[in-house]
């Protein structure tokens, strides 16, 4: 059986109010480190670069050699250490050829740095989108969609076996797609809703875990066609079960998304209520919804197509924010984790 794992985004290349910290002090709880952000010299150029936290923000950021040396041993406890692209500033937009090859390169001199284990996609904004006429999630033709699995699975043909591959979705890019799909079968809808969809059919052979952002997210219906709240067990239940059975696209059932195994499939939550806007849970109901989706207990009102044992786990925003909140997030769920036998 797969484990459950802690994912955890740390702010590496800017502060963000929580404070810096230095690679070697990040707890052991975290199985997969998001480094954040890696992000674009424009938009359309598919050129990024990941700069370290300057000193003038970050007073104790350590050398570039104390952190190459830090992922280094984190990988020798069994630690995956990422780069995130992207983020809520970093629009990447792959409309182009050369935008989509200057993205490979750069993304590979960024892993070749630093002995990074993969990547992770946290495309926010409108750096992807549908055309209008796109609406077949097998064989998308807008360039930016394009371009990105493209390049993914150029990335995964360099790497091999060892690569680790990641995705974000914002619950309108995932979920929506059960609405909408790109502006919908009438247009007039939002452009990326259900964006993420068409990706990750074309990298699922190798992708490694979906923890859709659960929170600054508005009302999101379950594939029961019920609405359900950020912030309760119910929303983060019925979400995860849709990424698993599958779902039919804008409620049609002979455009059926089909969902991923178990073991690709976690959530995201804030770490403390500063965070993020909304979405944090309590503890104790956070594990509820694990329970409900690993073994069948202490759900709500919406109960799970199965149980799913192998379900893979629980990203958060973010390392340092849990730290400031003295680690109350990560210590409690990494202990929840080796209750259930991890």
């Amino acid at each position: 059986m797969k484990k459950q794992v802690l994912v955890g985004y740390m702010h590496a290349s800017f502060a963000n109010g929580s404070g810096y910290i230095r690679m070697a002090d990040v707890s052991n709880d975290w199985d997969i480190i998001q480094l954040s952000f890696a992000e674009p010299d424009s938009p359309t150029s598919g050129n990024l670069h990941f700069n370290r936290c300057p000193a003038s923000e970050c007073a104790n950021v350590e050398s570039d050699a104390d952190f190459l040396a830090a992922i280094k041993a984190k990988q020798a406890a069994g630690k995956k250490v990422l780069i995130s692209i992207g983020g809520a500033n970093g629009q990447v937009s792959l409309a182009s050829t050369a935008a989509r090859d200057a993205f490979v390169s750069s993304m590979s001199a960024i892993i070749d740095r630093w002995g990074l284990d993969g990547l992770d996609i946290d495309f926010e904004g409108h750096s992807i989108y549908l055309n209008n006429g796109d609406r077949d999630f097998k064989n998308p033709t807008t360039p930016v969609v394009v371009n990105l699995i493209s390049a993914l699975k150029t990335l995964k043909a360099k790497y091999g076996a060892k690569f680790v591959l990641t995705m974000a979705p914002e619950t309108l890019l995932l979920h929506g797609g059960r609405m909408f799909y790109g502006s919908g079968a009438w247009g007039g809808a939002d452009t990326r809703n259900g964006v993420y969809l068409p990706v990750i059919h074309a990298v699922r052979d190798f992708l490694t875990i979906v923890h859709a952002q659960h929170y600054n997210s508005g009302p999101v219906a379950g594939a029961n066609g019920t609405y359900y709240n950020a912030g309760t067990v119910d929303f983060n239940v019925a979400l995860s079960d849709m990424m698993i059975t599958g779902f039919p696209i804008e409620g049609n059932a002979a455009n059926f998304w089909p969902g991923l195994r178990p073991d690709q499939v976690g959530f995201g939550l804030p770490a403390n209520a500063q965070a993020a806007g909304s979405g944090q849970m309590s503890t104790a109901d956070t594990q509820k919804a694990f329970d409900c989706l690993v073994k069948g207990t202490n759900c709500g009102s919406y109960r799970p197509a199965n149980t799913y044992p192998t379900f893979r786990g629980l990203m958060t925003w973010s390392v340092n924010w849990d730290k400031f909140n003295n680690y109350e997030f990560s210590r409690a769920h990494a202990a929840y984790f080796k209750s259930l036998g991890n």
